[in-house]
C-alpha cells in the first residue's frame, strides 16, 4: 500500500474530509489531494503534521517494517525524529491546556 493511500485510509477512518487535513497541516487542498493520489510527496514537515493529526507513526507510513537492515544512523535518525513528535506533541497539549 502507497503512503497516499495509507493516508487515505486513515483520514476516512477518523471521518475527517481532505479540506479538514488541508486546513490544519496547512496546506491547499489541492495539494493535499495530490499526496493522497501519491502525485506528490509531502515534505518532512508536512509529513509530521499527517501523523500528528491522524495519529500515524511515520515507520508505518513510509513501510520501514519492511527494511530487513537499519544501519546504526538509520536507527539513530528515527529515534530522534520520535523524540522530536513526541516533545512537540506534549507542547502542543500544554499550549492547548
Amino acid at each position: 500500500m502507497s503512503i497516499g493511500q495509507k493516508i487515505r485510509n486513515a483520514r476516512e477512518d477518523k471521518d475527517l474530509s481532505q479540506y479538514d487535513m488541508a486546513k490544519q497541516i496547512p496546506m491547499n487542498q489541492s495539494n493535499y489531494s495530490k499526496i493522497e493520489r501519491d502525485v506528490q510527496e509531502p515534505s518532512i514537515e508536512q509529513l509530521r503534521r499527517i501523523c500528528q493529526i491522524l495519529k500515524l507513526d511515520p515507520r508505518y507510513l513510509l513501510s520501514l517494517e519492511e527494511f530487513e537492515f537499519l544501519s546504526a544512523a538509520d536507527l539513530r535518525l528515527l529515534a530522534d525524529a520520535k523524540k522530536f513528535i513526541n516533545e512537540h506533541q506534549s507542547n502542543e497539549k500544554s499550549s492547548q491546556q
